[in-house]
């Protein structure tokens, strides 16, 4: 067993404490290896930012759960390297069993996701439940989630949205103990979010996706006013990245993400995690296929891999700063 508080991570509580507060939300980003996760100090301590490191099942696995151990650690010495000692979070993303949970919580996650939202409403309150009892063991904050998101990510497929119900949130939090609830109102997982025959076309031709609903988050905070929210599957897909991986050999076709305006309307809620990571995997695909096509003489992956470790760190950036409001809220 390691405690995160060795690796020097922290918890999420007080920092949505904070984030609630101040209107903003936690940039939550997905990583799988060094170069994603050197992007993301790099950006957060340029822009004194806390962070959330998450790590799905399929990455843990990818990556090796000791190695990640260690990645978290090395990340926290590295962003005093750097000159910030920000607040920095291990999360596991959509957990699925307790054994999960148990062994990352093992392994120094700070924090955990159990999903049991494909599960009936009473078995995802028991499997949430028993989550969040051996988590506060060890003080580990836990994460559940009530509505589905339609899309694609690792190991998470669903066809279709299940809204959250406002009016099963108060039993579900007061019955399972979460410290943070994840909630269905519009996003989706992956690039692909939306159809086009859902989406609307401006002047100009670009497709438009239908809004969050926002009544729904509304209803929610009145239900439990002051609670954390997470929005999960909030990846915006810039069209530049979008057109440079099809310039040079992609072919991503209808690829639409949540508007950046509408997230930034949400992280002044009690929304105060937002995960973003379809556009952390677009922003590194577009500078690797672009170096590769301009540099077909290139071998060594320091020579692709760099200029996509840079093309990430500035999209986070951009992220810190005009999307989620958390530049600065170190």
């Amino acid at each position: 067993m390691v405690s995160y508080k060795e690796l020097g991570l922290v918890n999420s509580r007080e920092l949505f404490k904070k984030a609630i507060d101040g209107q903003y939300a936690i940039p939550a980003f997905n990583f799988n290896n060094m170069e994603q996760l050197q992007a993301i100090i790099q950006a957060c301590v340029e822009d004194n930012s806390p962070v959330i490191l998450q790590v799905s099942s399929g990455a843990r696995k990818y990556a090796n759960q000791t190695i990640l151990r260690y990645l978290a650690q090395g990340a926290v010495e590295y962003a005093k390297e750097l000159g910030k000692n920000i607040p920095i979070v291990l999360h596991l993303d959509h957990g699925d069993t307790f054994e999960l949970c148990k062994s990352c919580i093992e392994y120094g996650f700070s924090s955990v996701m159990i999903d049991g939202s494909h599960h009936p409403y009473d078995e995802n309150v028991e499997l949430t439940r028993k989550v969040v009892e051996y988590a506060h063991q060890y003080d580990v904050t836990v994460e559940g989630e009530l509505g589905v998101l339609a899309g694609i990510e690792d190991a998470v497929v669903a066809e279709h949205h299940t809204y959250t119900q406002p009016e099963e949130v108060e039993d579900f939090v007061a019955k399972t103990g979460v410290d943070s609830l994840a909630i269905s109102i519009g996003t989706s997982h992956g690039a692909n979010k939306f159809k086009p025959e859902q989406c609307t076309r401006n002047a100009e031709g670009v497709l438009i996706p239908p809004p969050l609903r926002f009544d729904i988050l509304d209803e929610v905070e009145k239900r439990i006013p002051g609670f954390p929210i997470v929005l999960h599957g909030a990846s915006s897909v810039p069209q530049d990245q979008v057109a440079i991986i099809n310039q040079y050999g992609g072919k991503l076709k209808d690829a639409i993400g949540i508007p950046e305006d509408e997230l930034r309307r949400a992280a002044k809620s009690a929304v105060c995690k937002i995960n973003i990571d379809s556009d952390g995997r677009l922003a590194m695909t577009a500078a690797i296929r672009e170096t590769m096509a301009l540099h077909p003489e290139w071998f060594d992956p320091r020579q692709y891999l760099g200029p996509a470790r840079e093309n990430l760190k500035e999209l986070y950036k951009h992220k810190l700063v005009s999307v989620l409001g958390s530049a600065g809220k170190a």
